[in-house]
Protein backbone atom coordinates (compact mmCIF):
# COMPACT_ATOMS: atom_id res chain seq x y z
CA UNK A 1 0.00 0.00 0.00
CA UNK A 2 2.82 2.42 0.84
CA UNK A 3 4.38 1.71 -2.57
CA UNK A 4 1.04 2.51 -4.23
CA UNK A 5 0.90 5.94 -2.60
CA UNK A 6 4.56 6.53 -3.38
CA UNK A 7 3.92 5.78 -7.06
CA UNK A 8 0.80 7.97 -6.99
CA UNK A 9 2.76 10.88 -5.56
CA UNK A 10 5.48 10.35 -8.16
CA UNK A 11 2.80 10.59 -10.85
CA UNK A 12 1.19 13.71 -9.37
CA UNK A 13 4.45 15.43 -8.51
CA UNK A 14 6.68 14.28 -11.32
CA UNK A 15 10.29 13.69 -10.34
CA UNK A 16 12.80 15.86 -12.12
CA UNK A 17 16.16 14.58 -13.23
CA UNK A 18 18.71 15.70 -10.66
CA UNK A 19 21.16 16.43 -13.46
CA UNK A 20 19.29 18.16 -16.29
CA UNK A 21 16.09 19.20 -14.49
CA UNK A 22 13.74 17.57 -17.01
CA UNK A 23 10.75 15.56 -15.81
CA UNK A 24 9.59 13.63 -18.89
CA UNK A 25 10.76 10.30 -17.44
CA UNK A 26 9.86 11.17 -13.81
CA UNK A 27 13.11 9.69 -12.54
CA UNK A 28 16.00 11.00 -10.49
CA UNK A 29 18.44 10.39 -13.35
CA UNK A 30 17.15 10.29 -16.91
CA UNK A 31 18.57 7.95 -19.53
CA UNK A 32 20.29 10.76 -21.44
CA UNK A 33 22.17 11.85 -18.32
CA UNK A 34 22.99 8.30 -17.26
CA UNK A 35 24.53 7.67 -20.65
CA UNK A 36 26.92 10.58 -20.01
CA UNK A 37 28.69 8.43 -17.41
CA UNK A 38 31.91 7.01 -18.80
CA UNK A 39 33.60 3.78 -17.76
CA UNK A 40 37.31 3.51 -17.20
CA UNK A 41 39.08 0.57 -18.91
CA UNK A 42 38.19 -2.86 -17.52
CA UNK A 43 41.51 -3.38 -15.77
CA UNK A 44 43.14 -3.41 -12.34
CA UNK A 45 43.64 0.09 -10.94
CA UNK A 46 46.10 -1.05 -8.27
CA UNK A 47 46.99 -4.07 -6.13
CA UNK A 48 47.57 -4.20 -2.37
CA UNK A 49 48.66 -7.33 -0.48
CA UNK A 50 47.53 -9.43 -3.43
CA UNK A 51 44.07 -7.79 -3.54
CA UNK A 52 42.96 -6.22 -6.82
CA UNK A 53 41.35 -2.79 -6.65
CA UNK A 54 39.13 -1.58 -9.51
CA UNK A 55 37.64 1.86 -10.25
CA UNK A 56 34.61 2.11 -12.52
CA UNK A 57 34.82 5.74 -13.67
CA UNK A 58 36.44 9.14 -13.31
CA UNK A 59 35.25 11.38 -10.46
CA UNK A 60 34.11 14.29 -12.58
CA UNK A 61 31.01 15.83 -14.14
CA UNK A 62 27.92 13.62 -13.79
CA UNK A 63 29.59 10.92 -11.71
CA UNK A 64 30.89 13.50 -9.25
CA UNK A 65 27.44 15.09 -8.94
CA UNK A 66 25.83 11.68 -8.47
CA UNK A 67 28.18 10.69 -5.65
CA UNK A 68 28.03 14.04 -3.89
CA UNK A 69 24.24 14.19 -4.20
CA UNK A 70 23.90 10.75 -2.63
CA UNK A 71 26.53 11.28 0.06
CA UNK A 72 25.93 14.85 1.20
CA UNK A 73 22.58 16.09 -0.11
CA UNK A 74 20.14 13.36 0.86
CA UNK A 75 19.50 12.18 -2.70
CA UNK A 76 19.01 8.55 -1.71
CA UNK A 77 17.43 7.61 -5.03
CA UNK A 78 20.87 8.07 -6.59
CA UNK A 79 22.05 4.90 -4.82
CA UNK A 80 20.34 2.86 -7.53
CA UNK A 81 22.17 4.64 -10.36
CA UNK A 82 25.50 4.43 -8.54
CA UNK A 83 24.99 0.68 -8.03
CA UNK A 84 23.88 0.23 -11.63
CA UNK A 85 27.01 1.98 -12.91
CA UNK A 86 29.24 -0.07 -10.62
CA UNK A 87 27.49 -3.33 -11.49
CA UNK A 88 27.74 -2.77 -15.23
CA UNK A 89 31.46 -2.20 -14.80
CA UNK A 90 31.74 -5.24 -12.51
CA UNK A 91 30.08 -7.47 -15.11
CA UNK A 92 32.60 -6.24 -17.67
CA UNK A 93 35.44 -7.50 -15.48
CA UNK A 94 34.18 -11.12 -15.74
CA UNK A 95 35.37 -12.04 -12.24
CA UNK A 96 34.18 -15.48 -11.17
CA UNK A 97 32.97 -16.37 -7.70
CA UNK A 98 30.17 -16.00 -5.21
CA UNK A 99 30.66 -12.75 -3.34
CA UNK A 100 29.30 -11.01 -0.27
CA UNK A 101 29.10 -7.24 -0.62
CA UNK A 102 30.82 -5.28 2.14
CA UNK A 103 30.16 -1.52 1.97
CA UNK A 104 32.78 0.71 3.59
CA UNK A 105 31.35 1.40 7.09
CA UNK A 106 31.07 4.82 8.72
CA UNK A 107 31.50 5.67 12.39
CA UNK A 108 28.34 5.49 14.52
CA UNK A 109 28.31 9.23 15.33
CA UNK A 110 28.55 10.14 11.66
CA UNK A 111 25.85 7.61 10.84
CA UNK A 112 23.50 9.22 13.37
CA UNK A 113 24.22 12.68 11.96
CA UNK A 114 23.84 11.71 8.30
CA UNK A 115 20.95 9.27 9.03
CA UNK A 116 22.28 6.70 6.57
CA UNK A 117 25.44 5.12 5.16
CA UNK A 118 25.29 5.96 1.47
CA UNK A 119 27.45 2.95 0.55
CA UNK A 120 25.11 0.63 2.39
CA UNK A 121 22.28 1.96 0.21
CA UNK A 122 24.44 1.30 -2.85
CA UNK A 123 25.25 -2.20 -1.55
CA UNK A 124 21.55 -3.01 -1.21
CA UNK A 125 20.91 -1.90 -4.80
CA UNK A 126 24.00 -3.78 -6.02
CA UNK A 127 22.64 -6.85 -4.27
CA UNK A 128 19.37 -6.60 -6.19
CA UNK A 129 21.28 -6.42 -9.47
CA UNK A 130 23.88 -9.11 -8.73
CA UNK A 131 22.16 -11.53 -6.39
CA UNK A 132 25.07 -11.24 -3.92
CA UNK A 133 24.30 -10.96 -0.23
CA UNK A 134 25.15 -7.77 1.69
CA UNK A 135 27.29 -8.19 4.80
CA UNK A 136 27.44 -5.13 7.07
CA UNK A 137 28.56 -7.12 10.12
CA UNK A 138 31.93 -8.39 8.89
CA UNK A 139 33.85 -5.17 9.50
CA UNK A 140 32.99 -1.99 11.41
CA UNK A 141 34.57 1.42 11.81
CA UNK A 142 35.62 1.90 15.43
CA UNK A 143 37.47 5.20 15.05
CA UNK A 144 35.92 8.58 14.27
CA UNK A 145 38.28 9.54 11.46
CA UNK A 146 38.59 12.96 9.87
CA UNK A 147 37.30 13.51 6.31
CA UNK A 148 39.97 12.29 3.93
CA UNK A 149 39.67 14.73 1.02
CA UNK A 150 42.09 17.38 2.38
CA UNK A 151 44.70 14.89 3.59
CA UNK A 152 47.83 13.66 1.84
CA UNK A 153 48.67 9.95 1.51
CA UNK A 154 50.70 9.71 4.75
CA UNK A 155 48.06 11.70 6.66
CA UNK A 156 45.30 9.47 5.31
CA UNK A 157 47.11 6.34 6.46
CA UNK A 158 47.64 7.79 9.94
CA UNK A 159 44.03 8.98 10.07
CA UNK A 160 42.77 5.48 9.22
CA UNK A 161 45.19 3.54 11.39
CA UNK A 162 43.26 1.07 13.58
CA UNK A 163 39.99 2.55 12.29
CA UNK A 164 38.39 -0.80 11.44
CA UNK A 165 37.63 -4.01 13.29
CA UNK A 166 36.77 -7.29 11.57
CA UNK A 167 34.75 -10.13 13.05
CA UNK A 168 35.56 -13.40 11.30
CA UNK A 169 32.50 -15.07 12.84
CA UNK A 170 30.33 -12.83 10.65
CA UNK A 171 31.88 -14.08 7.41
CA UNK A 172 29.30 -15.71 5.16
CA UNK A 173 30.72 -19.21 4.70
CA UNK A 174 32.01 -20.07 1.23
CA UNK A 175 31.75 -16.54 -0.14
CA UNK A 176 34.41 -14.09 -1.28
CA UNK A 177 34.48 -10.49 -0.07
CA UNK A 178 33.66 -7.59 -2.40
CA UNK A 179 34.39 -4.26 -0.66
CA UNK A 180 32.68 -1.29 -2.32
CA UNK A 181 33.28 2.44 -1.89
CA UNK A 182 32.41 5.63 -3.73
CA UNK A 183 35.87 7.13 -4.39
CA UNK A 184 39.36 5.64 -4.45
CA UNK A 185 41.94 8.42 -4.30
CA UNK A 186 45.08 7.07 -2.64
CA UNK A 187 43.49 3.73 -1.81
CA UNK A 188 44.04 4.24 1.93
CA UNK A 189 40.55 3.15 3.00
CA UNK A 190 40.70 -0.06 0.99
CA UNK A 191 44.23 -0.76 2.23
CA UNK A 192 43.30 -0.40 5.90
CA UNK A 193 40.25 -2.61 5.46
CA UNK A 194 42.34 -5.23 3.64
CA UNK A 195 44.92 -5.21 6.46
CA UNK A 196 42.24 -5.65 9.12
CA UNK A 197 40.52 -8.45 7.20
CA UNK A 198 43.89 -10.16 6.75
CA UNK A 199 44.45 -9.93 10.52
CA UNK A 200 41.18 -11.84 10.85
CA UNK A 201 42.54 -14.43 8.37
CA UNK A 202 40.27 -13.28 5.55
CA UNK A 203 42.15 -13.08 2.25
CA UNK A 204 39.75 -13.73 -0.63
CA UNK A 205 38.96 -10.08 -1.32
CA UNK A 206 38.24 -7.78 -4.27
CA UNK A 207 37.73 -4.00 -4.01
CA UNK A 208 35.54 -1.88 -6.29
CA UNK A 209 35.15 1.91 -6.20
CA UNK A 210 32.58 3.83 -8.20
CA UNK A 211 35.21 6.42 -9.13
CA UNK A 212 38.73 7.73 -8.91
CA UNK A 213 40.01 11.27 -9.57
CA UNK A 214 42.91 9.86 -11.56
CA UNK A 215 42.85 8.41 -15.07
Amino acid sequence: MNKFFENLLDWIYKKKCYFCGKSKESVKMCLDCYEQLEFLPFEINRTYKGVNIYCAGLYNKYLQKMIRGLKYHGQRDLAYYTAKFMYEYWRGLNIDGDFQIVPVPIFIKRLKKRKYNHMELVANEFSQLSGYEVNTKLISRIKNTKPQYNLKKAQRMLNLENAFQADKTKLIKGKKVLIIDDICTTGSTFEEMIKELNRAEIYDIVCLAASTPFN
